[in-house]
């Protein structure tokens, strides 16, 4: 070998120790770096002409295992929408108040229980009266609060939503940014090691924002897809497009819009649509657990509030509508219902409207034996029935869907008792109760069953709607439905409707023997939940829609608008607390002044069982430790998946860095390795230099 041979190899060598040394220096530079892969310097031997003639030293590569980042990818995700549910999930539990706190949901509705049983003694009447209406109003007050509160949350969810999509897009153009600039180093053969590091943890940002799929490209790209396979990134940019994101309504919405994805125009901007959309939890990620928080999770929450709303306006209510106060309002207005004087009365049993002076003593009185009046009787018969027993000493009149008795006699009042025997029941409801006439809580909606059957007519005026709509588990749209019911029709209509719908692929339709509508999902699509977003029916002009009608989601409670009767509220000597005698004879004590029998009720109503429809039979105190309960081991059960997230997230990146970290130990044992051959080829070219030394001066 020459000896020209000889130096350059040994340059090459000198060269490609030096280029180690600087990689080496780097690597170790950037072992604090997140998401920095250490990168190896690729050297080869340099043959001319079939000899070896040293070494050629090109560029560098990262040491990365795409199998190792997709699991970080993928454990990111997972962590971000663990993250954000066990976030809202902490502060929906927080609005019903810390336990034991007197001002938590829990211990207000133990103080309504606490002042119906106070009610029972015969000291401090007025003020037990006092406290027990007091008690009652404050707990729907924070039930109302709460859900205000939750409504918020749904607010904060949606406005979250849009923020995560102004993000995602954010990153998606920086990921597509750098895969052209990745492509192009790549294509020129330079090393693209330092942004494919930024690129690496771009996607993992966007992981925990919404869940992808990463694949790598020949020419050093990467194309990215959504959980459920719609194309994000590939030759072409897409973005996510959201309507509502400049929404500042700050209040929950019946409906929501989905995210569309659409082709990035030539400005960077949400241009044409690619018909994909996002619009369930399935997307993983942040945004997943968002939209299943907004759509799903909190809507479910708030249902249940209005449950337990309805069963404690439905045991309260029964026990005052048992009862009458004392002396007897000369009128009773009853509450709004969605009955007309032309429908069937359906009630059993027997009921009695008594007149009573101030001392409670019997001036007119008439039962009503709804049995003899046999199953076509109408509600205007009712008040044609009343006005005739009653003599001229009160009138009935039904009209707008309720029913008014007013005394005719100055002084005189109105009372209704129930025969001991067979008392008067519509869907389990009694007659006061089905027409409000001394309820004790009041609202725009219907806390009791309508009691109709399907052959009664629907009775919605023409030209309502009510649109339908069917999620499943993870909070996928399954089937839409507007309903229109056609003039004339009956409720049995209504369900034969229904089940020709695209939602009777999912389930089947019924109504109840109290008149509710009752939807059962199939097996396959068990725990698919129906939700009303928008419904504009009235029933006979009474304000009454088949949401309220129907009972088929919580929110038919109407909890918005519920509310102690003003009167009673301003005058708790109104509180029903004595029982009509109706075993009394005219002239003779039907209304005791003192009498306190009713009261019983009120103590007892908590542990009632109440049929609440979606909610089964049950009574207030389990439905609100249901209700309570289920939101605190919610919540727990987040934290708890949170922390498992984070345990595997932390897992899949030490595994990542273990393989594409740096090892400081292994760089100082390289350096030294490097060093060595830095000066063995230092030597080869001293004895080079030497050697040619030799020969000049042997030609001299």
């Amino acid at each position: 070998m020459a000896l020209s041979d000889i130096l350059g190899s040994a340059m090459s060598g000198l060269n490609a120790a030096q280029a180690g040394l600087r990689v080496v220096s780097t690597n170790i530079a950037n072992v604090g770096t997140a998401g920095y892969a250490r990168e190896r310097l690729n050297i080869s031997t340099n043959v001319i002409g079939g000899r070896v003639n040293g070494v050629v030293v090109g560029e560098t590569t990262r040491v990365a295992d795409r199998f190792l980042e997709a699991a970080s990818y993928r454990r990111a995700g997972d962590v971000g929408s663990a993250e954000t549910t066990a976030g809202y999930l902490d502060r929906l539990q927080a609005l019903l108040g810390a336990p034991g706190a007197e001002s938590s949901l829990t211990a207000q509705l133990d103080a309504i229980s606490s002042a119906g049983v106070a009610l029972t003694g015969s000291l401090a009447v007025v003020q037990n009266a006092d406290a027990f209406v007091a008690k009652t109003s404050d707990a729907i007050g924070s039930l109302q609060q709460v859900d205000r509160d939750a409504a918020s949350l749904s607010a904060d969810a949606d406005a979250e939503i849009g923020d995560t999509v102004t993000r995602a897009n954010a990153l998606l153009t920086q990921i597509s940014n750098l895969n052209d600039a990745v492509s192009r180093l790549d294509g020129l053969g330079r090393s693209s090691s330092g942004l494919s590091d930024q690129r690496m943890l771009a996607i993992q940002d966007l992981s925990g924002l919404i869940g992808v799929t990463v694949r790598d490209q020949p020419d050093g790209r990467v194309t990215i897809e959504t959980a459920g396979g719609a194309p994000l990134l590939d030759q072409r940019l897409r973005l996510l497009s959201y309507p509502n994101g400049g929404n500042a309504a700050g209040a929950a919405q019946p409906a929501y819009p989905g995210v569309d994805i659409r082709f990035a125009d030539s400005a960077g901007l949400p241009g044409v649509a690619t018909g994909d959309r996002i619009d369930n939890a399935a997307v993983g990620g942040k945004l997943g657990a968002l939209l299943d928080l907004r759509d799903r999770t909190i809507p479910e929450f708030r249902d249940q509030l209005g449950s337990l709303f309805t069963g404690l306006s439905q045991a309260l209510n029964a026990a005052s509508n048992a009862a009458t106060a004392t002396p007897a309002p000369a009128q009773l207005i009853g509450a709004v219902t969605p009955l007309t004087a032309g429908d069937r009365l359906g009630f059993t049993g027997k009921a009695t409207i008594a007149v009573t002076d101030p001392a409670g003593k019997l001036v007119a009185a008439t039962s009503l034996d709804f049995d003899a009046m046999g199953p076509q009787a109408t509600v205007g018969d009712m008040v044609t029935a009343i006005n005739a027993g009653l003599g001229g000493s009160a009138s009935a009149t039904f009209a707008n869907g309720r029913l008014t008795l007013s005394a005719t006699a100055p002084g005189t009042g109105v009372a209704i008792g129930q025969d001991l025997a067979a008392p008067s029941q519509r869907a389990g409801i009694g007659l006061s109760q089905v027409f409000g006439m001394n309820d004790l809580i009041r609202s725009d909606g219907s806390t009791i069953p309508s009691g109709f059957a399907a052959s009664d007519p629907h009775g919605f005026v023409a030209g309502g709607t009510a649109q339908l709509m069917l999620r499943d588990g993870a909070g996928r749209v399954l089937a839409q439905h507007t309903l229109t019911p056609a003039p004339g029709g009956s409720f049995g209509d209504l369900v034969a409707d229904l089940a020709a719908s695209p939602l009777g692929r999912y389930g089947s339709f019924a109504l109840d023997g109290a008149g509710r509508m009752r939807f059962e999902p199939n097996p396959t699509v068990s725990g698919a939940v129906l939700t009303i977003p928008s419904d504009s029916t009235d029933r006979a002009g009474t304000g009454r829609s088949f949401t309220t009608i129907a009972g088929l989601t919580g929110s038919a409670s109407a909890l918005t608008t519920g509310e102690v009767r003003p009167d009673i509220l301003g005058n708790s000597g109104r509180l029903p607390l004595a029982l009509l005698d109706t075993r009394a004879t005219v002239g003779g004590i039907a209304l005791g002044s003192t009498d306190r029998s009713g009261a019983a009720g009120y103590a007892d109503a908590h542990a009632r069982t109440i049929d609440l429809g979606m909610a089964g039979a049950t009574s207030v105190d389990r439905r609100a430790a249901q209700v309570l309960g289920g939101a605190g081991s919610t919540a727990a059960l987040a934290k708890a998946r949170l922390t498992e997230a984070a345990a595997r997230r932390d897992d899949a990146v030490n595994r990542r860095d273990s393989f594409s970290g740096v090892n400081i130990d292994e760089e100082l044992s390289q350096m030294v390795v490097l060093q060595n051959s830095y000066s063995a080829a230092a030597r080869v070219i001293s004895t080079v230099t030497a050697m040619y030394d030799t020969l000049l001066t042997m030609v001299r």
